[in-house]
């Protein structure tokens, strides 16, 4: 069964190239984002891998660890993070689970049947402090995957889950949310002290709240 929104995010024991780790202990009191690739050395998933390692301190300014999976073995893995550390310039900074007997990749449903019943698909989940799914995103084996829009939504995430906004499109950190419905016209002076403008009924915008 797919995982959805709002479910909470299997647990797991797995090998990783950072020693053991039971999933849920490891991600603590924090956020979490888990990402798949369909196989060690291949192009796109090398790129991507090296792309989130120069993250490293973006993802750390959010209290967000990073955990990737591949199905083939630690031994693979070793190898591919030379060459990832090599062509990227940079040092591979987070685990990376084997999965060879795809035990993480079917309890997660990154198993295209359709496709292999041995090809992982690029999945991205970013799981929060409750340990819930706030987002799933696939992409398909030719397009590399965007980690500024990842961490975008994060900062979205992280926002809206503490105050009665969300975010319109193409929102970035520091720019004007949107009021939710929820909260009533004589609520907004005492919640949203910055001001609001009102352009709909069901359309006010405020300052984002939190800086």
């Amino acid at each position: 069964m797919a995982i959805r929104l709002g479910d909470i995010a299997p647990d797991f024991q797995a090998q990783t190239t950072e020693g053991t780790i039971q999933f849920h202990k490891w991600l603590g009191d924090g956020w979490g984002v888990l990402f798949s690739h369909p196989a060690d050395f291949t192009p796109v998933c090398t790129t991507e891998l090296g792309a989130v390692a120069k993250l490293r301190s973006e993802f750390d300014k959010r209290n967000v660890k990073v955990m990737a999976l591949s199905v083939d073995p630690m031994e693979s893995h070793e190898k591919w993070i030379g060459d990832i550390n090599e062509t990227q310039k940079t040092k591979v900074n987070f685990p990376l689970i084997a999965d060879p007997k795809f035990e993480v990749a079917n309890l997660y449903d990154m198993v295209h049947p359709e496709v292999s019943d041995k090809f992982t698909v690029r999945s991205v989940f970013v799981i929060g402090p409750d340990k819930k799914v706030k987002l799933t995103i696939t992409y398909p084996a030719s397009t590399g995957r965007n980690f500024d829009e990842i961490l975008r939504v994060i900062d979205s995430l992280q926002l809206t889950a503490k105050y009665s906004v969300a975010t319109p499109a193409n929102w970035k950190h520091g720019e004007d949310v949107i009021i939710t419905v929820a909260v009533k016209d004589e609520e907004i002076a005492g919640r949203f002290p910055k001001g609001h403008t009102r352009l709909k009924p069901y359309l006010r915008t405020t300052p984002q709240p939190n800086i």
